[in-house]
């Protein structure tokens, strides 16, 4: 399997594995995994189901331990360091599904999301971060479960902002909702990368919208990169639907 790609290597990227091995137990996931991810920009991880796109992200927030290898954020060895200890580092992570705290109102499963601030910074950031949800606001004494699913995602990720992550890990952030909300999530990733600087990567199976969005496109196959590209460049290219339902990656000329 020849590996692909267009990017520089520069010191512009925040994100960086450096052959690393993952998985549970004797199973491995990431198989001398090496990727990097540019600060700022929107990263999008894609393949078949058991790439590694998902371990990925777990991997990067202390989920899982890598067995060898390193994972860099701006240059810091931060494989194996706590979940906690990386939300304090900028590292915040949506994992799929829902995530809240159902029979709480919207304004205490954001309390509960700042509990590590203390109650004086965390009241003083959930206006800060309600500018980007209007509809959140308006449901803010509502409980979580009467919220529709994008209502209830949109908190999710005002959730992880409360602690103006420097970096944002999210993980199939349109499963459930209709088109339109889908597009409302993916615009205001755009703007978070955009406006505040916020590095993102995100696994998606909507894989030709969320190229649209997105600034760069990393592509696995058994836990290995097999191509990284340009977002614009990959969405143009015959190999994404063999990446997206599992194929092997045909050589591309650069």
């Amino acid at each position: 399997m020849t590996t692909q790609t267009t990017i520089a290597n520069t010191s512009e990227f925040c994100i960086e594995f450096d052959n690393v091995l993952a998985g549970y137990k004797d199973f491995m996931i990431l198989n001398n995994l090496s990727l990097k991810a540019r600060r700022g920009k929107i990263t999008l991880l894609l393949g078949p189901n058991g790439a590694g796109k998902s371990t990925v992200l777990k991997t990067l927030f202390g989920l899982l331990t890598p067995r060898s290898g390193k994972v860099l954020m701006d240059g810091e060895d931060i494989g194996g360091i706590s979940p906690k200890a990386l939300l304090a580092k900028g590292v915040a992570f949506v994992p799929q599904g829902r995530n809240l705290f159902p029979q709480l109102t919207v304004k205490e499963n954001l309390e509960l999301g700042g509990i590590t601030l203390g109650s004086k910074i965390t009241n003083e950031r959930i206006p800060e971060v309600l500018k980007f949800f209007p509809r959140v606001v308006q449901r803010i004494n509502s409980q979580a479960s009467a919220l529709s699913g994008g209502e209830q995602k949109q908190l999710e990720i005002a959730r992880a902002l409360l602690l103006r992550p420097k970096v944002l890990l999210i993980d199939e952030p349109s499963i459930g909702l209709s088109p339109i909300v889908v597009q409302d999530v993916f615009k205001l990733l755009r703007r978070l990368a955009d406006e505040e600087g916020t590095t993102v990567l995100m696994v998606e199976q909507n894989v030709k919208s969320a190229l649209k969005m997105a600034d760069e496109a990393i592509a696995l196959e058994s836990g290995r990169l097999v191509l990284h590209k340009r977002a614009d460049e990959l969405l143009a290219d015959p190999n994404i639907e063999r990446l997206f339902l599992g194929g092997h990656v045909a050589p591309v000329k650069t």
